[in-house]
């Protein structure tokens, strides 16, 4: 599976964006996708994830009310859409692939495949 995120850059604080994540390889429509960040100086964490039909999500805390995650399984895309954007929310984000588990997982290491990262900057 190869997957190539766009749609970071800079916005103000109060702002959005939205992320999307094309996947290709294997069979999008069979596998779960979420969406993870890492802040500087941080590890990376989990933001949101949506099952292979899309029938259920799961999001962090942090992000509740305010970011919505979804796909599109026609065109093999995976969508962030970030609302009320804060400073804390920057980051570069990253799309992921978990191939195997049958729950929405949280953990880095569920993740079969990785796309390369899009950078958001929330100012101030």
């Amino acid at each position: 599976v190869q997957l190539q995120a766009s749609g970071g850059g800079l916005v103000q604080a109060g702002g959005s964006l939205r992320l999307s994540c094309v996947a290709s390889g294997r069979t999008f429509s069979s596998y779960a996708m979420s969406w993870f960040r890492q802040a500087p100086g941080k590890e990376r964490e989990f933001v949101a994830g949506v099952a292979w039909n899309g029938g259920r999500t799961r999001y962090a805390d942090s992000v509740k009310g305010r970011f919505t995650i979804s796909r599109d399984n026609v065109k093999n895309t995976v969508y962030l859409q970030m609302n009320s954007l804060k400073p804390e929310d920057t980051a570069v984000y990253y799309c992921a692939a978990d191939l195997t588990s049958v729950w929405l997982a949280v953990r880095q290491n569920d993740y079969d495949y990785w796309g390369p990262g899009t950078l958001v900057t929330v100012s101030s």
